[in-house]
C-alpha cells in the first residue's frame, strides 16, 4: 500500500530540561505524516471538512524504542494498515537522520458525517483513489 516519507527537524521546544522529545509530541508527529499521506493521495483534512467528513482519533498506540534528541531530522513513514471502511487504521515508523528507528505506532480514526455527528463509511472518493 501507499506510504509516505515526511521529513522534520526537532525544535527545542518540543524536547524536555535532558534535550529527548517529550512523548506527548509523538501524536503531533503522527498527525503530520497523516495529513501529508491524505495529501499526497489528493485530499486535505480541509477538503474532507468542506465535504462534511471528520476523522476523529479513537485510537492510538505507541511503542518507544530509542528518543528523538534536539535538532534531529526525523522521518515519518506513514502508511494504512488496511482499506478503510468506517475506521481508517494507519501505521508509522519515525527514524532519525541515521536511520535508527525511534517509534512503531499505530492510529485509527473514523469516518464521522459531521452534519448528522454519526458514523459513516469511508467516501467513494478516497477509496477510489486506493
Amino acid at each position: 500500500m501507499k506510504k509516505t516519507y515526511t521529513n522534520l527537524r526537532v525544535r527545542y521546544g518540543e524536547t524536555d530540561q535532558m534535550g529527548i522529545v517529550y512523548y506527548g509530541n509523538y501524536a503531533e508527529y503522527l498527525e503530520q505524516g497523516r495529513t501529508e499521506w491524505l495529501r499526497e493521495l489528493g485530499f486535505s483534512y480541509k477538503f474532507l471538512e468542506e465535504n462534511n467528513v471528520h476523522l476523529p482519533v479513537v485510537n492510538m498506540n505507541i511503542d518507544y524504542k530509542n528518543p528523538a534528541l534536539y535538532d534531529d531530522i526525523i522521518t515519518i513513514t506513514t502508511s494504512l494498515k488496511k482499506i478503510p471502511s468506517v475506521k481508517i487504521e494507519f501505521y508509522y515508523e519515525i527514524h532519525n537522520q541515521d536511520g535508527k528507528l525511534l517509534i512503531q505506532a499505530t492510529t485509527t480514526l473514523v469516518f464521522i458525517n459531521s452534519i448528522t455527528n454519526k458514523l459513516m463509511r469511508a467516501p467513494s472518493y478516497l477509496l477510489d483513489k486506493l
